[in-house]
């Protein structure tokens, strides 16, 4: 509980920093060591991303309001997903990661930490 409790800390100080910063921050910026990878994903308007399996526990943040279509992976099902800016989800080492497709006219972003 520690460790996730650091990972959270880490990934707030990185949304407020994003928040304070001036708009040339490059969309790509990473942090990675033994224990933690950072990275920040770009959801474009109407691009998919494709299902994979998730290498490692995960805990999500959003940066930026979204709303966005989740293809369910076993059974096909369609649902429309609504994120706030500072939601945080998790997610375990060897889920299915479902297809997303982002319905706003926007790119939003989120911050992937993945624990090793």
């Amino acid at each position: 509980m520690k460790n996730l409790w650091i990972v959270l800390a880490i990934a707030s100080a990185y949304v407020l920093g994003r928040a304070q910063s001036p708009s040339g921050v490059s969309s790509d910026a990473k942090l990675e060591n033994d224990r933690v990878r950072v990275t920040q994903l770009d959801y474009h308007p109407g691009v998919p991303r494709e299902k994979s399996i998730r290498k490692a526990d995960q805990v999500i943040v959003f940066l930026d309001d979204s709303k966005y279509e989740r293809i369910d992976p076993a059974s096909g099902d369609k649902e429309i997903r609504n994120r706030k800016s500072g939601d945080v989800i998790w997610h375990f080492k060897g889920e299915v990661a479902p297809v997303l497709t982002n319905l706003d006219k926007k790119t939003y972003r989120t911050l992937v930490i993945e624990l090793k």
